[in-house]
């Protein structure tokens, strides 16, 4: 078996297992020294300007020295403690931030520590919403084609199974209903129909509004999440909306959901929370999706309890991932980052090969006609000083929201050189 790994395998990673990669035949991962501002620190010397941010999270930059200075703080008096039947006050100040920040009612927080843990709890709580209700032929979720809501197993059953990353898995999951966005006369004709005839199936309807992140990096607008809203509404519905990626300023505003105007009754959060420093996700409900679990019946009560939930280490850093973002002008730096990217971009809308040039926020997005070699092209950008991590034919970037221009700019030329060519 030795033999038929790569060689980088098995001289130095004989042990870790890298996500999203078939390993007999990925890339070598990038073995990393330190992690400063937008930059990332190679072992060997080369230092590259990180275009994708960490998967979104890292949003103020690497090791910000507020966030870093109250993580200090905090591991010198408690590092961690149960949060089953005990509490501490940076998750109930970070629990009252939230809800302040948050539109309308979403007044409860629940603390996990990954975002697709936020979306199974956002999943349990509207399912058991309707059994304390004594309903129980709420069983499925409306989710949407284009749609990636995370790998746990709840989670991967309301992605799209046939343009995600899971679609292996097709046919062995607890199938969901799945309709394309309402963004034309017939889907909402789609919409309607299948709601008036399975409503009564539903417990809820889930989205990432404004951007399906994972699932293709698909843009919509602010009038198909009012839809939603009121089709939930009509009919009873509990609305989930997965910030996930879209939380914290990425679109643009501070949540998806202030663009349209509109408050879900369970809203998912982490990626950006901890300002990429620590794991760390919520799921906050209304008070309505509360009140469904206020009962003097303990069978009412929500059964899940993430062992590490609510680290303390991890709501210190939110908090002052928080802190910056109401003392430093984030909003204001995310639309400057809009006008970069659609600047540093723009030579790119008639390359032969691009099929989509769409910018929203701090999101840049280069969708081509094909992409025949990942590799290669990963490997032309990190020759060419940047971090980029392409998925099927999707180029995008998704930096720092304090990335400056000359960097931004080097991330964008790097891009049109490289695809371009």
């Amino acid at each position: 078996m030795t033999s038929q790994q790569p060689a980088w395998f098995t001289a130095g990673y004989p042990h870790i297992w890298t996500p999203y990669s078939q390993m007999k035949i990925a890339l070598p991962p990038l073995a990393v020294a330190r992690t400063e501002g937008v930059r990332i620190y190679l072992d060997d010397g080369r230092e590259l300007i990180d275009g994708i941010a960490s998967w979104w999270t890292a949003c103020h930059g690497y090791n910000h020295p507020h966030i870093r200075a109250a993580v200090t703080r905090q591991l010198e008096v408690m590092p961690h403690v149960m949060f089953g039947g005990l509490t501490h006050e940076p998750a109930l100040a970070l629990a009252a931030r939230l809800t302040e920040m948050l539109p309308g009612d979403l007044s409860r927080v629940f603390f996990s520590d990954s975002g697709s843990v936020s979306v199974e709890v956002a999943m349990k709580m509207a399912l058991q919403f309707w059994l304390n209700k004594g309903e129980r032929g709420r069983t499925q979720f409306l989710a949407f084609k284009g749609g990636y809501h995370g790998d746990t197993l709840g989670a991967m059953a309301v992605c799209d199974p046939g343009e995600g990353m899971h679609s292996l898995f097709t046919g062995l999951l607890p199938p969901q209903p799945m309709l394309e966005l309402p963004t034309d006369a017939d889907s909402i004709a789609t919409l309607d129909r299948f709601l008036d005839q399975h409503a009564g199936e539903l417990a809820g309807i889930l989205v990432e509004p404004l951007i399906q992140g994972a699932g293709g990096m698909i843009f919509h607008d602010a009038e198909i999440l009012r839809r939603l809203r009121a089709a939930a509404d009509a009919h009873g519905l509990i609305l989930i909306f997965d910030e996930i990626f879209t939380g914290f300023g990425r679109t643009g505003t501070m949540f998806a959901c202030e663009a349209a105007g509109i408050v879900p009754d369970i809203i998912t959060l982490s990626k950006a929370l901890t300002g990429g420093t620590l794991a760390l996700a919520a799921t906050v409900a209304s008070g309505k999706i509360f009140d469904g679990f206020w009962s003097d019946d303990p069978d009412h009560a929500l059964m899940h309890g993430p062992t590490y939930m609510a680290n303390p280490l991890a709501c210190a850093a939110a908090n002052a991932s928080l802190d910056l973002f109401q003392s430093e002008p984030r909003l204001q730096q995310i639309a400057t980052i809009a006008d970069g990217l659609a600047d540093g971009l723009s030579p790119l809308r008639n390359a032969r090969n691009v099929k989509d040039l769409r910018v929203m926020g701090a999101v840049g997005v280069v969708q081509l006609k094909r992409l025949e070699d990942p590799k290669a092209l990963q490997r032309a950008c990190v020759e060419a000083g940047i971090w980029v991590r392409p998925f099927r034919d999707i180029v995008y970037l998704t930096p720092s929201f304090t990335i400056g221009a000359d960097d931004l700019g080097q991330l964008t030329a790097t891009l049109v050189k490289v695809l371009a060519a």
